[in-house]
């Protein structure tokens, strides 16, 4: 008897069958009856656990204040040499904010030198 090449139709078979059997498997270890851990065994560590979380205090998360989000992310680079965020609108008053301008952008400006002189002028410093 001469060895033949296994048609393809038959290999997808045999791969679909090893696949299925993997499967199988996979889905029988994770119903195996391991053993997890059941609290209601254990009404002592409940009561425990209830008297610790009696005598500490109850702290509310404080709200944090919402995160600046700038309509742009461009940086130019200022006399000095430093580069610096280039005016941007923002939903809060963002971090490093130097000035508020006419046209509600924020400056993060070093120099009150021309600080949001294409923007209307300064409205106000911060």
């Amino acid at each position: 008897m001469e060895n033949q090449p296994v048609p393809k139709s038959k290999r997808l078979w045999w791969v679909f069958i090893g696949i299925a059997v993997v499967l199988i498997l996979v889905a029988a270890g994770n119903s195996s009856g391991a053993p997890t851990s059941d609290v209601s065994n254990a009404p002592a560590v409940q009561t425990a656990n209830a008297y610790q979380q009696a005598a500490q205090p109850i702290v509310q998360p404080q709200a944090q204040p919402p995160q600046a989000t700038l309509s742009n992310s461009n940086y130019y680079t200022n006399s000095a040499g430093n580069t610096i965020h280039s005016p941007a609108y923002s939903n809060t008053i963002p971090a490093g904010a130097t000035a508020q301008c006419r046209d509600g952008t924020y400056s993060f400006s070093r120099n009150r030198s021309g600080t949001c002189s294409h923007h209307g002028g300064v409205a106000s410093w911060l």
